[in-house]
């Protein structure tokens, strides 16, 4: 089955800041083209987690203000794996994984046996030395463009924030009057950069799965967030709703569980990444036994592939010198509805209905939307 391919340097999400800041008359220098948005003094991004471009074809009625915005051309891409780590920090920073290193929900830490989330981070790991790279975010604020997030507050100063969005003033907002009204005030100066993130549908998607009432529930929520958000600012700010991946539903009968399957851990020092796109970080010389063990038992549920095979087929971008230990020996990306979990490293995955992180079309193509 045919995967789709990040499109960086085109329509993916490294390229959504950049694209926004010659809309804005402050190109970047050293990024690529990217996409044409209309010219404006003001933009507000506004990212959904979880929605993606085919969930909102599928559900659309659900979603009537967002639905009006599709038009040619409408999609992008999210980087690989298609995770939220990964994605707000292309975002934030114009980059690829390759190059900011966020390259999955979990990683290795170079040198170690332990792995960093990138969602709940360690105190141990300084976020500015992980990802050392000024952000876009920044690079913006300091040519004059007043560049803000606003973000739940529990978000504020946590390692995936300082990795992606340092540079931008942070405005904690939990609520979605809190929200609007923080993008509205941010959003008056010119030129400017708001980014607004809402969580909530990526949540209730991996508990309850993209088929469900509350899913379809929270999405009509997020419509009318939007439509009122865009109610609320001045004609001359555009608005820009893009997402960071889409999600899969995993029914029970479609997961591997590694620790219950003869030989899936031989070899396997340590085992990383995320049930729908896994790093494997093998035993000295085991590479090769680990790609056939693997392709054997999943056969075509999964793409198994070399480090060197996956970074060939450009799934991260030019990746750094000092990422790639961070890269799994193996990589695993789930293919359908599979999912391989582990019930002894990642017990609590196997509670998510929702999942997302490998290639398939469902989970990397994202809706990108001007209002």
């Amino acid at each position: 089955m045919a995967f789709t391919e990040p499109a960086y340097g085109d329509r993916s999400l490294a390229d959504v800041v950049p694209s926004v800041a010659r809309a804005l008359g402050v190109p970047l220098d050293g990024h690529p083209a990217g996409f044409v948005l209309p010219d404006a003094s003001s933009y507000v991004v506004f990212l959904v987690d979880g929605l993606g471009a085919e969930l909102l074809a599928r559900y659309g009625h659900v979603a009537p203000y967002l639905s009006s915005l599709v038009a040619g051309g409408s999609t992008g891409t999210a980087g690989v794996p298609s995770t939220t780590a990964t994605s707000l920090t292309s975002l934030g920073t114009g980059l690829t994984p390759g190059a900011h290193g966020l390259v999955g929900f979990t990683a290795r830490i170079p040198g170690t046996d332990r792995l960093l989330n990138h969602l709940w981070w360690d105190k141990d790991i300084d976020p500015l030395e992980w990802q050392p790279h000024p952000t876009a975010l920044g690079r913006l604020s300091r040519a004059g463009v007043h560049v803000t997030a606003v973000n739940k507050r529990d978000f504020d100063g946590s390692g995936l924030t300082l990795a992606s969005q340092r540079g931008a003033t942070y405005v904690g907002a939990d609520r979605v009057g809190e929200r609007i009204a923080a993008t509205v005030s941010a959003s008056a100066h010119h030129p400017s950069l708001t980014y607004v993130y809402d969580s909530d549908l990526d949540w209730t998607g991996h508990k309850f799965g993209v088929a469900s009432t509350q899913w379809l529930q929270q999405l009509a929520m997020v419509d009318a967030e939007a439509e009122q958000m865009r109610e609320a600012l001045p004609a001359s700010t555009r608005l820009l709703v893009v997402a960071d991946h889409g999600m899969i539903d995993s029914p029970r009968e479609a997961r591997i569980d590694v620790d219950e399957v003869h030989g899936m851990r031989d070899g396997v020092s340590l085992l990383g990444g995320e049930a729908r796109f896994r790093h494997l970080y093998c035993s000295a010389r085991a590479v090769p036994d680990v790609v056939d063990t693997w392709r054997e038992v999943l056969g075509d549920r999964a793409t198994v592939l070399t480090r060197e095979d996956a970074i060939a087929r450009g799934w991260f971008g030019a990746v750094q010198p000092s990422v790639l230990p961070r890269l799994g020996d193996v990589m695993v990306a789930c293919q359908g509805d599979t999912a391989v979990m582990s019930s002894r490293d990642f017990a609590y995955e196997d509670t998510l209905v929702g999942l997302h992180g490998s290639l398939t079309s469902t989970e990397m193509l994202i809706p990108i939307l001007v209002g």
